[in-house]
This record gives C-alpha cells, sequence and structure tokens, in this order.
C-alpha cells in the first residue's frame, strides 16, 4: 500500500473558512480509500494564495519529501497546489526527484496513482493549471479595477483606519442597496496629529512631544499613553495631506487633509536632516 500525504489550502479574502479545508481532506481520505492509498499526513495552509509558493505548510511539504517514506502529495484540486505555472510546474519536478508524485482528488493527472503515466491527464493537468493561472489574474484584474473605481470615488474600501480619521456613512447612499463608507476627520484624534506635526516642525524633538503629550492625558488606539514609536512612520505619511497612492495612481478624494502642505514639507526635511545626523542627536 502507497503512503500519500494531503496538501489543503484556501485563499484570503474568501468567504472560505477552515470548513474549506475540512472539505477537501473529507474528498481526499475518499480518494485514499478507493485507490488503496494510506494517508500519513497533512498540510495545511490557511488564508494564504496560491499565486506563490511562500506558503509555510507547502514549503514544509516540499523540504520534508527529500527524506520522507510517503510517495504520493494528494490534493483536492490542481489549483490548491498552487496557481502559478511556472511554480508548479518547478515544485512538480522538485517531488518527483524525490520519487513523488502529485495527485488531484477530483481531476485527471499527468500521473496514475502508481506512478504510470496518463496520458490524457498530461493535456488535462496542464489545461487545469491553465485554468487556474487564468481565474487568479482575471480576479486580480477585476479586484484591481474595483478598487480603482472605489479610490476614485473616494471610498474607503476597509482595512486599518489612520489615527486622526474615522469610518462613516455616506449619507447620499443610505437608501442605497449598499451605502458607501467615508473616511472623515476624527476632531477628538486630530488635534494630536496637528500638534505632533506643527511641534516638530518647529524643531521639538520628538521625545519632547510625547511626554507633553503624555502629560495632557492623550491615549493611543488601544487607550494606552502614546510612545515615541507611534508615530515614527505617521510623520512620513502623506495621507495626512491628503494623498494616498496606489498602484502608481494619485488619488486626492479619498482623505481630507488633516495637516497643509507647508508644515508637512517641513517635517520631512527635518526627518531628511536628522536622518544624516548622529545617532545620540535623532531625539
Amino acid at each position: 500500500m502507497k503512503q500519500a500525504v494531503v496538501y489543503a489550502r484556501y485563499s484570503p479574502g474568501s468567504k472560505q473558512t477552515y470548513q474549506s479545508i475540512e472539505g477537501q481532506l473529507t474528498e481526499c481520505r475518499k480518494f485514499a480509500a478507493a485507490n488503496d492509498l494510506q494517508i500519513v499526513g497533512t498540510y495545511e495552509d490557511e488564508h494564504l494564495t496560491g499565486k506563490n509558493d511562500q506558503r509555510p505548510a507547502f514549503q514544509r511539504m516540499l523540504k520534508d519529501s527529500a527524506r520522507a517514506k510517503w510517495d504520493i502529495v494528494l490534493v483536492y484540486a490542481i489549483d490548491r497546489f498552487g496557481r502559478n505555472s511556472i511554480e508548479i510546474a518547478i515544485n512538480k519536478y522538485h517531488l518527483q526527484k524525490n520519487g513523488k508524485t502529485v495527485i488531484s482528488a477530483t481531476q485527471r493527472t499527468a500521473r496514475n496513482v502508481d506512478g504510470s503515466k496518463n496520458l490524457d491527464g498530461i493535456l488535462l493537468e496542464n489545461f487545469y493549471i491553465g485554468m487556474a493561472e487564468y481565474y487568479s489574474e482575471e480576479l486580480s484584474q477585476k479586484v484591481m479595477r474595483g478598487l480603482r473605481e472605489s479610490y476614485s470615488k473616494g471610498n474607503h474600501t476597509g482595512g486599518h483606519t489612520l489615527f486622526g480619521y474615522k469610518v462613516v456613512d455616506d449619507p447620499t447612499t443610505l437608501n442605497d442597496r449598499k451605502v458607501r463608507k467615508l473616511l472623515e476627520i476624527d476632531e477628538n484624534k486630530a488635534p494630536i496629529v496637528r500638534y505632533i506635526f506643527e511641534e516638530y516642525a518647529k524643531g521639538t524633538s520628538k521625545r519632547e512631544i510625547m511626554e507633553e503629550l503624555s502629560r495632557r492625558g492623550y491615549k493611543n488606539t488601544k487607550n494606552k499613553p502614546l510612545k515615541l514609536s507611534s508615530f515614527q512612520n505617521n510623520l512620513k505619511n502623506r495621507k495626512y495631506i491628503g494623498e494616498f497612492e496606489h498602484d502608481g495612481i494619485l488619488y486626492t478624494k479619498i482623505y481630507p487633509p488633516i495637516i497643509d502642505k507647508e508644515t508637512f514639507d517641513k517635517v520631512q526635511q527635518r526627518l531628511a536632516t536628522r536622518k544624516q545626523a548622529p545617532a545620540a542627536l535623532k531625539a
């Protein structure tokens, strides 16, 4: 009886959950039982894309294949193994050099369970790989097109909210099927942002700025005292002057400016100067 391991994964940003992996494992176990295979292990990657092979469990499987006694990598479908045709070919070759075969529980593959070549499977497997890569790229283009449209309208598309802003419903869409989300200046936090930029532009040290804010009782988003590291990167963030760049396109409708450009530029000049200074003078 040949031994097999199951590789299963599901993508990020989808509605899939761990139940997707459980479903894949169930189908692979059925296939193994019907084809006299003994499953001796599983490798699982959650919330990871198949567009590249930088997946912890996948890489561990490739590494293990050099010394493992199992013979087959069993996947629910080829697109679980990957969606990049070049990487799929390289990784399959890596496994073949170690005497391992990739088999799908639901699709015809280039080799059979016994290791013999499957002539129609050669064509079908390459078709499945091509379709997986095509679907992945098509989906990526649709997502990018949707993001560009949303950004051009000034929509907030989710994710981390930059300190000083808050997410609100667009009042003009409250009766629509889908309410737009917008970013608005949070006047409870914006004064902190303005104070930091204005003081740093004047020459006040970061440490002195944070000490003053702590003295005034200001807290971060987790209701903890502000730290020097809290605003290190934010001092360079052009969103505070209303600019947001994505995929080479500059958008100016998403973030209402909190800082004027003159103050922002003074801060950047000082940051550049301090970068050249000795470590002891960078406070």
